[in-house]
């Protein structure tokens, strides 16, 4: 049978287009411009599927969502918004919706989370079993993104923050590893328990053992008392194990005794105890590409990686997303100078190109420290690039800044069709616009309904920012 699929979404035109792009993938579509409407059709007739925007006059999506969610529990629904975040993701998911997608979104992403979703409904018809709600409401306010990258980051977030599972977050020195290891534990039954990290890469492999699973009276010289480790520590909560990959193999055989059995042993006891301690890990290895190498050199357990692999989570390097670069500099430049009591409110042009055009080695702990650095031995209200440091001005890629139209020069340097001239025309203008439809439809001097006309005939699969 057809899937009968009901679109809601305050903007006409996106509703119209996103219909049409489904209707032509074979689904029968419905469209709502407002919760009442959306609540009242549903009412009136069976669908398989809602994908509801989170902004509506009246009742917002996540009303509607949690409305729906109680009275057909089984019927999945896709949340969208143009403001993605790591909140609007948990809230979605802890109101029922089966999927989250940010805007701007491409077709494609959207064809097929569609097909997940439906996917997802036939199971739930087979088995007659509603999908279980994520749990924890804590909002932890400090990561901060709403890149497609990091959308995906909030989506694995609030899946996982229910689970028992064990979590390995891969990324780079820098990336926020420890807030996304704090954000699953605010976000899980686990959230009223201990969070308790540790850094593994910077303890000998005897301080580890012993901060991990603590030790008797007379242990090794010094050892005047008995102390709990951080597994005993953290009872009920959570263990935040940071660069994992840097523990020796003995170190690891005695982790995946935790692991597998739950249960330590203190260093020079006899007595194993049991631990009831979700483990998060982190690495700024990539062990899931070089395992192998890894194995061979008996550098690390390939039965620890599959333990610690339950849920994987990739944060992504700042180089790879840049459209957060903005808005992470005006949340450290608020941050610090507040805690300088400086007026330092704002951040001149240039000064934000440099920024956005340095690679960023060390992540979004570089950049910070840049922005305390800057705010710091500023002496007026905007930031301007003599304040940088010196490396971020001679290091930022200067080939924008020495030849601002290289890109108009080099769209044509084969020889396209006049329509093919028009397309990536388009495309271009878009995304010099960050997505915004209503300022690319006003340069091209055409109105935004045959901008979205032109977009579906060109077949282009662009972000959509209506803003």
């Amino acid at each position: 049978m057809t899937a009968h699929i009901l679109i809601a979404d305050d903007d006409e035109v996106s509703c119209q287009l996103f219909a049409e792009v489904l209707e032509n993938e074979g689904y029968r579509v419905d469209r709502a411009q407002s919760g009442d409407a959306t609540l009242a059709l549903l009412d009136d007739e069976l669908h398989d599927l809602l994908i509801i925007d989170v902004r509506m006059p009246g009742m917002t999506g996540l009303d509607v969502t949690r409305i729906v969610h109680k009275k057909l529990p089984s019927l999945p629904i896709v949340v969208m918004t143009a403001f993605g975040s790591i909140e609007t993701a948990i809230e979605a998911i802890h109101e029922g919706a089966f999927d989250f997608i940010s805007k701007p979104m491409n077709l494609e992403e959207l064809k097929k989370t569609v097909a997940r979703s439906l996917a997802q409904r036939a199971l739930q018809d087979k088995s007659r079993k509603s999908g279980e709600e994520s749990k924890g409401a804590e909002q932890s306010g400090t990561i901060i993104g709403k890149s497609p990258a990091m959308v995906e980051v909030y989506k694995t977030v609030a899946r996982a923050a229910s689970t028992r599972s064990t979590v390995l977050i891969l990324g780079e020195s820098g990336t926020g590893k420890e807030l996304i290891a704090r954000a699953i534990h605010q976000h899980s039954p686990r959230a009223g328990h201990p969070f308790v990290a540790v850094d593994c890469g910077a303890l000998t492999e005897t301080l580890l053992e012993s901060e991990l699973f603590g030790h008797v009276r007379g242990a090794f010289t010094g050892a005047v008392t008995d102390k709990k480790g951080v597994f005993e520590e953290a009872e009920g909560g959570t263990c935040f194990l940071d660069e994992i990959g840097d523990i020796s193999r003995n170190m690891q055989a005695k982790l995946l005794r935790v692991l597998q059995e739950h249960e330590v042993r203190r260093v020079g006891g006899k007595d194993w105890v049991k631990v009831d301690v979700r483990v998060v890990a982190a690495t700024n290895q990539n062990l899931s590409q070089n395992l192998g190498e890894l194995v061979r050199r008996a550098a690390f357990r390939q039965d620890l990686y599959y333990r610690l692999n339950v849920v994987t989570i990739h944060l992504p390097p700042l180089r790879e997303r840049l459209e957060d670069i903005p808005v992470l500099v005006r949340y450290f430049l608020n941050r610090y100078s507040q805690e300088s009591e400086k007026s330092v409110t704002a951040v001149s042009d240039k000064t934000m190109e440099l920024l956005c055009a340095y690679s960023w080695p060390g992540n979004i702990r570089e950049l910070e420290n840049t922005i305390e650095q800057a705010v710091a031995l500023s002496s007026q209200q905007i930031l301007t690039p003599d304040d940088l440091p010196v490396e971020v001005r001679d290091r930022a890629d200067s080939k924008s800044f020495q030849n601002p139209s290289q890109d108009e020069q080099f769209l044509f340097p084969d020889t396209p069709s006049l329509e093919e001239v028009k397309k990536r025309y388009v495309l271009h203008v878009l995304s010099r616009n960050q997505g915004n439809v209503s300022r690319t439809a006003k340069i091209l001097n055409i109105d935004r309904r045959s901008l979205y006309r032109m977009l579906a005939r060109y077949k282009i699969e662009p972000f959509f920012n209506n803003e």
